[in-house]
């Protein structure tokens, strides 16, 4: 066997060293020496200068920022409140009215509606990804509150006065994308105006409910939510907990910690989690999922509930945001005002805030409910239907926000936030917030205001960020990458943009982004302690179309980005230390080398592609390469490589490497007969972006990306010695390769190391792609005891044809495998078309066999950033469920139509007509994004790489009479395994498969990872007390009854099978006077 492995290694290394040119091309880059300098990038000095480049960019936004906020506190104190204003008396752009106006059904055409409307006209902008209109500003309200309310018709007199200021800040900053206030009130006014996305059904956004305005309205939260199941709290209150418990957890940030506990004469948590947690999705989903199982039965035990909370909150063990601290108690009611455990925990300084929700129509005494909050500096909620539920369980942020606004200046504060989905189609986004306070007085006295006026916001693109990083000088697997303090990735090669659920923040930890170890960890936390760094680690990696990993050796820098919580990294390969940088002064070569781009010459010369860069502002971008390379030329026959406009890096890069690759075919290919060595094509590939293929017609068949840096082959070959073996991809779900146009090849790829004044570098890779099927003659016929190639073995008594992978294949199994474990070749003609299968789907008993053998190891991982197709729902019965049905009596009673019951019953049927699936309305289906159709899932994926195992080794299969032997070595200078195997006498022995194929999960274990919760770091800042704060606005029962002619007439309605639209609701406090 090992003399049939070097014959193997000497016909692959005889083929490259003819064909693959590697010699020849660094022979052509010495000759041309003068046409090209050695660049050296230094990390420190490149992770400085990105690092300072980004603050100055986010530093220009929080300027308009503060002249936003300290605008819209000025404009809102010389706001005089109008108790009579009228619809009609405002004008502005409603940026939902033109879908509402295409909706016959919209509750603004049924009411006829008296708000004046402007119409305006749009222009595409790039730079939105969207029309807009720089005139004016656009408002968003959401659907669940009444436009025509006082407090919203005085809220869009004020903020009107903010779209001059937005158009003074894009005058002064014409890179600015939106600028946004949220109010408190639920309004959003942003500039420049655009319509709204129009969902498919119900428009859920609120902008209170948006990661950036949670982060902005106040300080990190600490909060234990206690949820009453006592016998008496069933059926229709349960749920209404239920759904109230999963809306509080959505007002919830990463920098939020939670535990959700449920209580009758004991308190429980419901789920696994007996401590705080950080309130990251992932642990959300936990809580919702659990509280899902909740069932009411026992008495009330308020003691029981409020202790447990303490206790939690008291638990100093443990990582959490010690800063604001809260409970949450949602009850149907009780007398018992548990003062006693108040007093034990809580006073005198009342260093935690209770809130209290009373859920359901009862007849309870709200008394005590209303008591609890007002003594612990909390406020009182009543929560009767479904439609009360996100208002009331959002509006404690206003409380949370009063020691931020009387800390007045020492609060103004830019936070800049995690990476979110921007609603209006931005794409992935960071942004700068600053809180907006009341500066009014309430009353004749030097009283101060408490309130929070609203979040102001201004959006980042990451794309924006990322021109500020180094774009192709850190070559094909060097890249820069930012984290935040909690170890969120804010710009990363590896960062997926969301399209399933943009509610969600983006939160992908470095440890998720790439393959987690210690080195890592380490450095991530020097990066989340705001400490400067350098590291060179060993550590592993994925490749680009995550089939393989590679053991690579990588230089992480790293330095904090000042004025922010951001830190910035820089990873480089050692072999990306050095560039060329081309230096084309001599425009007649420049001409000479621009012509072997023309399409005129690819029959000689063989096929180019060109990578879709940026080569210049004007360059129109296409996915199709020929049309591409179409626009490229046609431009280049009006400017010049050194033109203005164009960046002159990459485009005389691109230039100089076509010359270079073009006398790569003259020295080596051109006068060869690939079919001599049974080769499809032979192909270069550049850090300048030219992929060459020869000869013209191999490039109808050619499949790799156009842009080297996103080639899979391309990245791997520069971390790996040797020749690189890269199978055609196949899905075990797919129907098999298809030899019969003899087109189907293997690629054979390697990196072309230069030494140039002592420096070390790799601008290129080379190879050939070999024919399938001839090469699996050929691998027969080195696999065996044939002396010549041309002579046919013959079997007798001086010959071993039992040990002849060509003469014996009915009894001998002869396999290629590479580094992933993918099948290369075989000699079993019946596999020839199995090419690229992981080699567990041809053979699982062979491959389980190498794995226990140490010849593979196995890499696991999740990929958090999946979509997945929906799950068909369950529960598709016609009605809503759980709903209590009134009888004949009731219907004949006039004082159950009037009675609060009855208005309940009304908007729960009312809404379920909304929602697909009661209380549990799909998020992505309700804002209507275009992806509904997919969500957010956790993916398991598996790489198998070569082991510790580097002879050869022959081992037995043991399987009572159905053993095999087998024999297995490497080949080296290759990615390859050479295995030699007795077929399978019987099935009996048929062993568990292993998997490489990426499967759905739901990830690690929850309960288990918070038990060793990953370092991170709160926000520096934090306002949780002030001793001036007054307390006695803590909540009263408050209802807002219906006429009773509205009333009977909508139920009637509804009764008769016409689903009418529900009346809008005012959901503000008279505090909210602004």
């Amino acid at each position: 066997m090992q003399h049939w492995a070097r014959r193997l290694e000497q016909e692959i290394d005889g083929v490259m060293r003819i064909f693959g040119g590697v010699q020849q091309l660094r022979e052509i880059y010495k000759d041309n020496r003068n046409l090209f300098e050695v660049q050296e990038n230094e990390p420190q000095k490149l992770v400085e200068k990105v690092a300072g480049d980004i603050e100055s960019l986010l530093d220009r936004k929080v300027q308009a920022l503060k002249r936003l906020a300290d605008a819209a506190e000025n404009f809102q104190k010389a706001h005089r409140w109008q108790d009579n204003i009228k619809e009609e008396d405002i004008l502005y752009y409603d940026a939902k009215a033109d879908a509402e106006l295409d909706d016959p059904e919209s509750e603004d055409v049924e009411r006829g509606s008296k708000v004046s409307t402007l119409r305006l006209d749009f222009v595409e902008d790039s730079n939105f990804k969207n029309k807009v209109n720089y005139s004016y500003t656009a408002v968003q309200i959401p659907t669940d509150i009444y436009k025509g309310s006082t407090v919203i018709l005085n809220e869009l007199n004020w903020t009107e006065a903010l779209e001059n200021v937005f158009i003074e800040n894009r005058r002064q900053d014409p890179t600015l994308l939106w600028q946004v206030f949220g109010s408190a009130t639920g309004v959003t006014r942003y500039y420049p105006a655009t319509p709204w996305r129009a969902p498919k059904k119900i428009d859920l956004y609120d902008v209170r409910r948006r990661p950036w305005y949670i982060q902005g309205a106040s300080s990190p939260k600490d909060m234990v939510i206690i949820v009453d199941v006592s016998g008496s709290v069933s059926g229709l209150t349960l749920k209404l907990m239920k759904t109230s418990v999963c809306e509080m957890l959505d007002t919830l940030s990463d920098d939020d910690y939670v535990n959700v506990a449920s209580f009758n004469e004991k308190a429980q948590p419901v789920s696994c989690f007996t401590h705080l947690v950080q309130a990251n999705v992932r642990n959300k989903k936990v809580f919702k999922e659990a509280v899902q199982g909740m069932v009411a039965k026992g008495t009330t035990g308020y003691k029981a509930g409020f202790e447990y909370a303490f206790d939690q909150l008291q638990n100093s063990n443990i990582t959490r945001a010690n800063c604001n601290k809260m409970i949450m108690m949602f009850t149907d009611g009780g007398e018992d005002r548990v003062q006693d455990v108040f007093e034990k925990y809580n006073w005198p300084n009342r260093t935690v805030r209770v809130f209290t929700f009373s859920v359901g129509q009862h007849n309870y005494d709200v008394t005590p409910l209303q008591w609890m909050a007002c003594a612990n500096k909390g406020y009182y909620f009543e929560i009767p239907s479904i439609g009360a539920i996100r208002i009331n369980t959002q509006e404690y942020l206003d409380v949370l926000g009063r020691p931020m606004v009387l800390a007045g200046k020492e609060a103004k504060q830019v936070q800049w936030t995690n990476v979110y989905e921007d609603a209006l189609g931005l794409g992935l986004v960071v942004t700068g917030t600053l809180p907006v306070f009341n500066l009014t007085q309430d009353g004749p006295g030097e009283k101060k205001n408490q309130l929070i006026l609203g979040v102001m916001g201004i959006d980042v693109a990451l794309n924006d960020i990322k021109r500020l990083t180094p774009n192709y000088t850190l070559g094909a697997n060097g890249y820069v990458f930012a984290i935040d303090l909690n170890g969120y990735v804010l710009l990363h090669p590896n960062l997926k943009s969301q399209t399933t659920n943009f509610r969600e923040p983006v939160t992908l930890d470095f440890l998720d982004a790439e393959l987690e170890d210690e080195n890592k960890e380490e450095i991530r936390r020097s990066m989340i302690d705001g400490n400067k760094g350098h590291k060179q680690i060993r550590t592993l990696v994925k490749s680009l179309d995550e089939r393989y990993v590679d053991e690579v050796v990588r230089n992480y820098t790293w330095v904090p980005i000042r004025s922010t919580n951001y830190s910035l990294g820089l990873v480089l390969p050692p072999y990306s230390t050095f560039y060329l940088q081309a230096n084309l002064s001599d425009q007649i070569l420049q001409v000479k080398y621009f012509e072997f781009l023309l399409p005129s010459s690819f029959e000689s010369e063989g096929h180019v592609f060109i990578a879709p860069r940026e080569y210049c502002k004007d360059l129109n971008a296409s996915d199709n390469n020929t049309e591409f390379l179409k626009n490229f030329i046609e431009l280049m026959e009006k400017v010049t490589p050194d033109s203005k406009q164009c960046n002159n890096f990459l485009l005389h890069n691109l230039i100089l490497d076509t010359g270079i690759t073009q006398q790569l075919v003259e020295r080596a290919w051109r006068d060869q007969d690939l079919n001599t060595y049974s080769l499809l094509a032979v192909f270069a590939a550049t850090d300048g972006g030219i992929t060459r293929v020869f000869p013209n017609k191999a490039a109808e068949d050619w499949t790799e990306n156009p842009e080297p840096f996103n080639a899979s082959f391309y990245r791997r070959s520069l971390d790996n010695h040797g020749y690189v073996f890269k199978p055609p991809h196949q899905d075990a779900l797919l129907r098999p390769l298809e030899l019969e146009n003899d087109t189907v090849g293997i690629l054979v790829s390697t990196a072309v190391e230069l030494s140039l004044g002592g420096h070390t570098l790799r601008p290129a890779v080379v190879g050939v792609k070999l024919d399938l099927e001839a090469w699996a003659e050929k691998f027969k016929v080195l696999a065996s005891n044939r002396t010549h190639q041309d002579q046919p073995q013959k079997c007798g008594p001086n010959s071993h044809c039992e040990m002849d992978c060509e003469v014996n294949n009915e009894d001998l199994l002869c396999v290629l495998i590479d580094d992933g474990g993918f099948l290369v070749l075989s000699n079993q003609n019946h596999q020839w078309d199995q090419v690229g299968r992981f080699f567990s789907e041809v053979d699982a008993n062979l491959m389980l066999a190498l794995y226990n053998n140490s010849f593979y190891t196995r890499k696991e991982s999740y990929d958090y950033q999946a979509a997945c197709a929906p799950q068909p729902p369950g529960n598709l019965g016609a009605a809503p469920r759980g709903v209590f049905v009134p009888t004949i009596a009731d219907f004949l009673n006039l004082a159950w139509w009037t009675s609060a019951a009855a208005w309940s019953l009304f908007q729960q049927l009312l809404y379920g007509l909304i929602y697909h699936s009661w209380f549990q309305a799909d998020p992505a289906e309700a804002e209507g994004s275009p992806e509904a159709r997919e969500s957010s899932c956790v993916m398991k994926q598996t790489q198998y790489y070569f082991g510790s195992v580097n002879a050869s080794y022959n081992a037995i299969i043991d399987c009572g009479n159905c053993s095999r032997l087998f024999h297995a070595q490497r080949l080296t200078n290759t990615n390859l395994l050479f295995v030699v195997a007795e077929k399978p006498l019987c099935s009996q022995c048929e062993a568990g498969r292993l998997l490489q194929k990426e499967t759905h999960s739901d990830g690690p274990e929850q309960c288990e990872l918070v038990q060793r919760p990953r370092y991170r770091r709160g926000p520096h800042i934090c306002f949780d007390y002030n001793a001036t704060e007054d307390t006695s606005d803590c909540g009263r029962g408050a209802s807002f009854p219906p006429s009773l002619g509205v009333l009977v007439s909508l139920q009637l309605l509804l009764l008769l099978g016409l689903p009418p639209r529900p009346q809008p609701q005012v959901h503000a406090h008279a505090s909210r006077r602004v």
